[in-house]
């Protein structure tokens, strides 16, 4: 069973990003949204943790275009029609509200 992960925090706010990575399993994605995206920021400790984590990485185009974020080429920016196909694609969604 594979389980579409999706943050939309910032991962500077608190421990959701960390606690997230420990679950996901070979089969599941992340995406990234809202203010998530400034874990692709280089150089912080969010960057490195996804960067060595090595997993399905998505992140929303309107979110990080809006937020000026560069995205590096382990991920894959992805629209809202993209978005739903990728939740249709998983056996289960998981919001970390």
């Amino acid at each position: 069973m594979s389980t579409l992960h999706v943050l939309s925090h910032s991962p500077f706010g608190d421990d959701r990003l960390n606690s997230c990575l420990r679950l996901l399993g070979s089969a599941d994605a992340l995406l990234l949204c809202g203010d998530a995206v400034y874990a692709l920021q280089p150089g912080g400790a969010p960057f490195s943790a996804l960067q060595d984590k090595k997993i399905s990485l998505f992140v929303l185009l309107e979110d990080v275009q809006a937020r000026a974020i560069e995205i590096p080429d382990w991920a894959t920016v992805i629209d809202y029609p993209a978005f739903v196909e990728l939740s249709i694609d998983h056996d289960k969604v998981n919001s970390w509200l």
